[in-house]
């Protein structure tokens, strides 16, 4: 039975989530609808991370096992033709190799976190950015972040509902540039607690608006108490941009 490694793009505003669920619109539904539709088989696709409600993917990596052994080409172009109604696309597609996983393989997971701030609100990017009206201060808000590199306990930065069985996570990187009326904020780990990101960034604008230094971040890391987390950011600026393996 062949695996196949899709690499999966999409935008999150039409999902309740990439997790299937069975009455809501979920990304992992439509591309297992969209299998079905190819090769008439029912099966449960695997994936590197399970993003939130309205979170983005450029670099999302899952694994789907079928029966038949196809050219990877014509898995990629069959999905693509059956996920035209969904904001999906399958960018490659490959025949893993071994005891490859989407999920226990992978290494390292990146995300990019977009905040337009500048006054007018977003046209064209709407539900693809936070939008922040007051000016952010990038290069403090990268100076802060580095409280936040290395190995702690993200407890003020872990969602209430979060299934980890540590609050343990090692963050590799931390990083925010200004690039003209966009602040990005760059994230890398193994892996994340549920909506660490977005709680990280809602911390890191309170530094770049001022009301918060990068002691106020430090403490609050060390708090270790979801009380002591700035305002969450919304997800609509989130984006999970690679998986390495």
């Amino acid at each position: 039975m062949p695996r196949y490694r899709l690499l999966i793009e999409y935008d999150g505003r039409p999902f309740h989530g990439f997790q299937a669920q069975a009455s809501l619109p979920s990304v992992q539904g439509a591309i297992e609808r969209a299998v079905k539709a190819f090769c008439g088989e029912t099966l449960r696709l695997q994936a590197a991370g399970r993003t939130d409600t309205g979170v983005h993917a450029t670099g999302q990596v899952v694994h789907i096992d079928l029966e038949k052994d196809w050219p990877a080409e014509t898995v990629r172009n069959a999905l693509n033709f059956h996920l035209i109604p969904d904001p999906v696309a399958v960018l490659e597609a490959s025949v893993a190799v071994g005891d490859w996983h989407a999920r226990f393989s992978a290494r390292e997971r990146r995300y990019l976190y977009r905040i337009l701030n500048r006054i007018g609100p977003p046209a064209l990017d709407r539900g693809r950015v936070w939008h922040v009206k007051k000016p952010l201060d990038a290069d403090a808000m990268h100076a802060a972040a580095q409280v936040l590199v290395g190995h702690h306990d993200f407890t003020t930065f872990r969602d209430l509902g979060c299934q980890a069985k540590s609050p343990m996570k090692t963050l590799d990187v931390a990083a925010v540039r200004r690039e003209g009326d966009h602040v990005l904020l760059e994230f890398a780990s193994r892996s994340f607690l549920h909506r660490q990101v977005r709680s990280m960034t809602g911390s890191l604008a309170q530094v770049g608006l001022g009301r918060w230094t990068a002691d106020d971040l430090k403490a609050a890391l060390e708090a270790r108490d979801r009380r002591a987390c700035g305002p969450v950011a919304p997800a609509d600026g989130l984006y999970l941009t690679y998986v390495g393996y």
